[in-house]
């Protein structure tokens, strides 16, 4: 199990570095990646915040954040607040899992008048069980 968490968090990782040095497109939007906020009190069955970092070609409407659990998911949550500039990011709230898991995150945003999806990023992330 451990070794193919490695493997895919190695695999995320030299996807996520490879695509950073893409120029962005007209109107694309690109994840960079993610934190939890409060990591240190993550209980499961529990709601917590998670901080998305971004950048985009202008400023695209972001329609709703979606995760995956290590396979079980997508949880979607609408986005609200985004704050644009060289420190682009949104927070939106999700529910914790029990153990030990993978949590991937990509985004559903609106570019040349459809929606489109912007690439994942993924981290390890541990939870208590109460």
């Amino acid at each position: 199990m451990k070794r193919m968490l490695a493997a895919i968090l190695i695999t995320v990782a030299i996807l996520l570095a490879s695509s950073s040095c893409i120029p962005l497109r007209k109107g694309e939007l690109r994840l960079l990646d993610f934190q939890i906020l409060n990591a240190r009190r993550l209980q499961s069955n529990e709601q917590f915040w998670i901080r998305v970092y971004f950048e985009s070609d202008g400023n695209p409407e972001i329609h709703r954040a979606c995760f995956y659990w290590l396979g079980d998911g997508p949880y979607c949550a609408n986005v609200k607040d985004v704050e644009y500039g060289s420190f682009a990011y949104f927070d939106v709230p999700l529910n914790a899992r029990y153990g030990s898991s993978v949590l991937q995150c990509y985004v559903e945003y609106h570019r040349d008048e459809r929606i489109e999806q912007s690439n994942a990023v993924a981290h390890s992330v541990d939870v208590l069980i109460p």
